[in-house]
C-alpha cells in the first residue's frame, strides 16, 4: 500500500508537495477532503498521517509557546524554572513541551513564536514575554584542533567556494567518485557506512528521476553539530548536495530541516539564494528545496524520513529495497547526513590522500563534537578521529563546572561511558564498538552525579516509547513496558526481575525495525553494568 501512496504523492513531483500542504492546512474535514481529492489518497490516509506530529495534533493548537525537554536541558535542571517564569504570561495549557532546540550549551530553553530562547532568566525573560524581541546572543565556543580544518573554517565567498564545481564539472564522474571513495568518509549521522558506496549504488540505480536528501533532523537530544554547520557552514552543505546530484544524475536537493531549528531554516535559504544568484551564470541546473519537518525524532531515520516527505505517516520501511535503489516517490535517492555532506568540498578541493592523513586507519578526517552546560566551555569542536576523551574533557571542555560520573555520548542511542573509562577511549567508531559503546553523532551529555541513574533509565525508555514511530511490536511495546518497571520501582515496593528485563532488551535489539529500538539496550546496558551498585535497591537479589 504505502508503495502506491508513493507514486499517487510522486504525481506532483516536489515543487508541490502534500506534506507541506498537510502542515500548512487547517486539517479540518473540508481541507482533508479538497487534499485527498487532489492526491488521490484517502481522508483517512491524511488524517493518520497529521496525527502523528506534535506540531499537528489538534490537542497542541492552543500551545503559544513550547519548553525544551530534551536531556541536556533534563540534566541541568533548569526547565522547571522556566515553567514558573512562563506561567506568569501564560496559561497551564498554553504551554507545551518540544524535544531538543539545539540550545545544550546553555539549557532554560523554549520556543516562542518560531523563535528559539535559552540562557535568560529574570528580567530579560520578562523582556521576552513582553515584547518578543529580545535576540539572545546563543554563544558557544566554536574551534578546530585538526591539523587541518575541515569544517570549522572561514568562507572564502559564494563564486570562489563554488568555483571548484565548475572545475568538477569538466572532470570524468568516475574519477570524482573515485577520489572520495579513497577518501573512506563515513556516514556522520551515527551509522558509519561510507558515502562513497552510497553514491555509486545510487548512480548505478535505474531510474529517470533521482533525488538527494540532506538529513537534518538532528533529533537527538544533546546534538548541535548539523545546526552549527546549517547557521553557519550552509554552503558547504549545499556544495555536498550538489556534487552528489551531479554525480548519480539528480536534478533535484531536498533539505529536511526541523521545525526545532527556524534559524537553520532561514539561514539555509538564504545561501540557497546565493547559490541560485551564481548558478544562474553556469551550464548546470540543480535546485534546493527545504521541506521543514513538524515534531518527530523518528524522522531522523532515513525511510522515515522520504514517507513524510512524501505526505505519509514517517514509519520506518523494511529495507532492501534501500533507498538508493528505490527511494522517495520509488525513485533512486541518496539521503545523507549534514555534516557528511559538508566533508566533500574538503575532500575534492584537497584530495582524498591529504583526508587520509587525518584521523585513523578506519575512522578517517575529522568528526565535529559538542560539549553541554556542565562544560566550562561549551560548544562545537573540531577534532581528528582517535583523539583521546579524556583530551576532549580536560583540553577542549576544561573539565567540569559540577561533579559529573557519566557521559553520554552520541545521542539518546549513544554509550554511557562511567568516569573510570575516560581514560581508556579514543573518539572513533572501533575504540566505541570494542569497549561496549557506541559513537552515534558523538554529542556529548554530561550526567551528574547527583541525578539517580534510575530516573536516567526511565528518560530513556519513555524517550523510546514517545518518539517510536509504533510499526514494530518490540519498539512500540518494549520502550512503554521498560518506562513502567522503571517508574513503578520508583513508586512502590517493586523490584525489577533483571533476567525479565534482559530478555526485553533482547527481544528490542534482535526485533526492532530501526535503530531507536535496536539500538536503545546499548546505554541501558552500560548503565546496569557500571552502575549496579547504584541500582541495587530497585532489583530483585537472585
Amino acid at each position: 500500500m504505502s508503495k502506491n501512496l508513493s507514486l499517487l504523492s510522486g504525481r506532483k513531483g516536489i515543487k508541490d508537495n502534500l506534506f507541506e500542504k498537510l502542515s500548512a492546512s487547517d486539517l479540518s474535514p473540508e481541507t482533508l477532503k479538497v487534499l485527498a481529492k487532489e492526491y488521490l489518497i484517502g481522508e483517512a490516509n491524511l488524517m493518520g498521517t497529521a496525527s502523528f506530529y506534535d506540531f499537528l495534533k489538534k490537542e497542541n493548537d492552543a500551545k503559544k509557546v513550547h519548553v525544551c525537554n530534551g536531556t541536556a536541558c533534563l540534566l541541568a535542571g533548569t526547565q522547571e524554572q522556566v515553567k514558573v517564569d512562563l506561567g506568569t504570561q501564560f496559561k497551564p495549557e498554553e504551554i507545551g513541551e518540544i524535544c531538543c532546540l539545539g540550545r545544550c550549551h546553555e539549557n532554560a530553553a523554549f520556543q516562542l513564536d518560531g523563535k528559539n530562547y535559552s540562557g535568560i532568566n529574570g528580567q530579560d525573560l520578562q523582556t521576552v514575554l513582553a515584547h518578543k524581541s529580545l535576540d539572545t546572543k546563543d554563544e558557544y565556543y566554536v574551534e578546530s584542533v585538526s591539523k587541518e580544518a575541515v569544517l570549522i573554517q572561514p568562507f572564502s565567498g559564494v563564486a570562489q567556494y563554488y568555483d571548484l564545481f565548475t572545475e568538477l564539472y569538466t572532470k570524468p564522474k568516475a574519477t570524482i567518485l573515485t577520489e572520495i571513495i579513497n577518501a573512506n568518509l563515513r556516514g556522520r549521522g551515527g551509522a558509519g557506512f561510507p558515502i562513497g558506496l552510497k553514491i555509486e549504488a545510487c548512480k548505478k540505480a535505474l531510474g529517470h528521476q533521482k533525488y538527494i536528501v540532506c538529513n537534518a533532523d538532528e533529533g537527538d537530544p544533546g546534538s548541535y553539530t548539523d545546526r552549527y554547520l546549517l547557521e553557519h557552514q550552509p554552503h558547504a552543505v549545499l556544495f555536498g548536495m550538489l556534487v552528489c546530484g551531479y554525480l548519480v544524475g539528480a536534478d533535484t536537493g531536498i533539505l529536511y530541516i526541523r521545525a526545532e531549528y527556524p534559524e537553520s531554516v532561514d539561514k539555509i535559504q538564504q545561501a540557497i539564494f546565493e547559490f541560485e544568484a551564481w548558478s544562474e551564470l553556469h551550464p548546470f541546473d540543480f535546485s534546493f528545496k527545504i521541506i521543514k519537518g513538524a515534531g518527530a525524532y523518528i524522522c531522523g531515520e532515513e525511510t522515515a524520513l522520504l514517507a513524510s516527505i512524501e505526505g505519509q505517516r514517517p514509519e520506518v520501511r523494511i529495507r532492501p529495497p534501500y533507498p538508493t535503489e528505490e527511494g522517495l516517490f520509488g525513485y533512486p535517492t541518496l539521503v545523507n547526513n549534514v555534516e557528511t555532506l559538508a566533508n566533500l568540498h574538503f575532500i575534492l578541493e584537497k584530495g582524498a590522500t591529504l583526508y587520509q592523513t587525518l584521523g585513523t586507519k578506519k575512522s578517517t578526517g575529522t568528526k565535529l563534537i559538542c560539549l553541554d552546560s556542565f562544560f566550562n566551555r561549551p560548544g562545537v569542536y573540531e577534532v581528528e578521529f582517535g583523539m583521546p576523551l579524556s583530551d576532549i574533557i580536560q583540553q577542549l571542555g576544561q573539565g567540569f563546572k559540577h561533579p559529573v560520573k557519566a557521559l553520554h555520548i552520541g545521542g539518546p542511542l549513544g554509550g554511557v561511558v562511567p568516569e573510570s573509562k575516560w581514560q581508556d577511549l579514543t573518539l572513533d567508531f572501533e575504540s566505541f564498538y570494542q569497549s561496549g559503546f557506541h559513537l552515534g553523532h558523538a554529542s556529548i551529555l554530561s550526567i551528574p552525579e547527583q541525578f539517580p541513574m534510575i530516573k536516567y533509565l526511565e528518560h530513556l525508555f519513555e524517550f523510546t516509547a514517545n518518539e517510536s514511530c509504533g510499526k514494530c511490536f518490540p519498539c512500540r511495546l518494549g520502550s512503554q513496558r521498560g518506562k513502567e518497571m522503571m517508574q513503578q520501582a520508583q513508586a512502590k515496593k517493586y523490584k525489577i526481575n533483571r533476567i525479565l528485563l534482559d530478555d526485553l532488551l533482547m527481544t528490542l535489539e534482535e526485533g526492532s525495525l530501526c535503530g531507536l529500538g535496536g539500538a536503545l539496550p546499548i546505554p541501558v546496558r552500560n548503565i546496569l553494568d557500571y552502575f549496579s551498585e547504584e541500582l541495587t535497591t530497585y532489583f530483585k537479589q537472585h
